[in-house]
């Protein structure tokens, strides 16, 4: 096997093959275990979602956000709920509000159809 191509003269090595493709993949393996991906939980709200409710949403989301996973808000309107989307961006501001020592908003709230969408990941300086 040919070791240093670039080397004058060229280094080359006997070698097993089989030995070497495994500590090559076992190598692989060790680097995808010590890699961090990060997860996007996701809650769903309503509109008229009660204070009890939200504090219990909220509760989890925290909770979400101190494991390093990114939160995804999604408040769906059912019906005739649609014709009033500054009551969900109120909900979605309080959402924001009682999070905001551990979360940072990552993509605003957007409009997806008939839900309203926020994206909320943990603050870097709180990993």
């Amino acid at each position: 096997m040919e070791v240093a191509p670039e080397a004058e003269p060229p280094v080359c090595r006997l070698m097993d093959y089989g030995r070497y493709v495994y500590a090559r993949t076992k190598r692989e393996r060790e680097s995808r275990k010590t890699r961090k991906e990060t997860e996007v939980k996701e809650i769903r709200l309503r509109p008229k979602i009660g204070d009890h409710d939200l504090k219990f949403k909220v509760k989890r989301m925290r909770e979400f956000l101190d494991e390093g996973s990114k939160v995804r808000v999604r408040l769906r309107f059912r019906g005739r709920e649609i014709t009033h989307p500054e009551v969900a961006k109120a909900v979605l501001e309080r959402v924001h509000g009682e999070l905001e020592d551990v979360a940072v908003v990552e993509s605003a709230p957007l409009m997806d159809g008939r839900t309203l969408v926020m994206l909320l990941a943990p603050r870097p300086d709180k990993r």
